[in-house]
């Protein structure tokens, strides 16, 4: 039997869905400048030839695949490709996805469809065509999968979406179990976002009178470009990104009754932009990309001392422990003046 060995970034070849935008670009840029090799796979062939072209200019090594991760056989081709140009792969990054802002009962039911089939269908293609190819390798790799604080804690406007993300957990939790099971040599991560400074709400189709919007406070995307890398090079079961999600998470848990009423009544209105809605979208196909931030600007909240402690538990440690000893002399010196 085959034993999973994490490798450094610039020893792996990584495959990246939705990769030409957001957390996606944000990712494979991050990713390039560690020495990974990339396999990039999206709907807009401009916006990926942009991209290879960027990384490859920096002197790093990029393929494409024109692809929608709805589709099983488009999802074999990016496999495909990992293959014939790099000899496989090592981490699988399930990242695309849509969003529709609206309420459940306005939301046409194709609409809902086509958020499961990219965010849910995607990553149980993705999901499965990875496990098939690790199990050959005798290195095996690593799936991470992009679900979401609505996993855990859905909210209205996103009802769909939150819906779609929480089968993502589900499913991305029994594949680890049941890998476990085998001893097969692949390690499953799920990284849950707060609220990211991404463009997905101008990308997402909005059936409210304005364009919808992601409720504040927003977190930079490269924060959750490093809690990916950071799994694809170390375990990490699960990694929420961004406190604010955190404490929401755990406030549902503690009490649930209050919390459905304070979403209800805060969401609808903080969800809304008052901006006019985008005259397109990528819920069926591809829209304008090449941006990591939201209005092209960097923006979002630029630290998580909570996700940097789940992420490197022993620099955390070795932080609190200096911190205590610096406080401590300090004390003794006022102490005895």
């Amino acid at each position: 039997m085959n034993k999973h060995r994490y490798k450094p970034l610039q020893a792996q070849t990584m495959v990246i869905t939705g990769a030409t935008s957001g957390i996606g670009l944000a990712t494979a840029q991050r990713a390039a400048r560690y020495g990974a090799r990339l396999v990039l796979a999206a709907r807009n062939e401009d916006e990926l030839k942009n991209l290879c072209f960027e990384i490859s200019q920096s002197g790093g090594k990029a393929a494409y695949v024109v692809a929608d991760v709805g589709e099983e056989q488009d999802v074999q081709k990016i496999a495909d490709k990992a293959v014939e140009e790099f000899g496989g792969f090592d981490t699988w990054v399930n990242n695309a996805g849509v969003v529709v802002f609206s309420e459940l009962q306005d939301l046409p039911i194709e609409d809902h469809q086509q958020i499961f089939q990219t965010n849910y269908w995607g990553v149980v293609y993705g999901s499965r065509i990875a496990q098939k190819h690790f199990k050959t390798r005798d290195n095996g790799g690593s799936i991470i999968n992009i679900a979401s604080i609505n996993a855990e804690m859905p909210v209205p406007i996103l009802g769909a979406y939150s819906a779609s993300k929480a089968a993502v957990k589900a499913y991305s939790d029994v594949l680890r179990m049941e890998l476990l099971h085998e001893k097969a040599p692949v390690k499953v991560t799920v990284v849950m976002p707060s609220g990211i400074a991404t463009p997905i709400s101008d990308h997402g189709r909005s059936y409210m009178e304005d364009r919808g919007k992601i409720m504040p406070p927003l977190y930079d995307p490269e924060l959750v470009a490093e809690a990916i890398l950071t799994a694809a090079q170390k375990y990490v079961r699960q990694i929420t990104v961004g406190e604010t999600g955190r404490i929401s998470m755990l406030a549902w848990d503690l009490v649930p009754s209050v919390m459905d009423r304070v979403i209800s009544w805060a969401l609808p209105r903080v969800q809304s932009s008052g901006k006019p809605k985008s005259p397109t979208d990528n819920l069926y196909s591809a829209d304008e990309d090449g941006a990591v931030y939201l209005n092209q600007r960097r923006q979002g909240l630029m630290l998580s001392p909570y996700t940097q402690a789940r992420l490197h538990p022993k620099a955390a440690l070795g932080v609190a422990t200096t911190a205590v000893a610096v406080g401590l002399v300090a004390f003794k010196l006022i102490k005895g003046r």
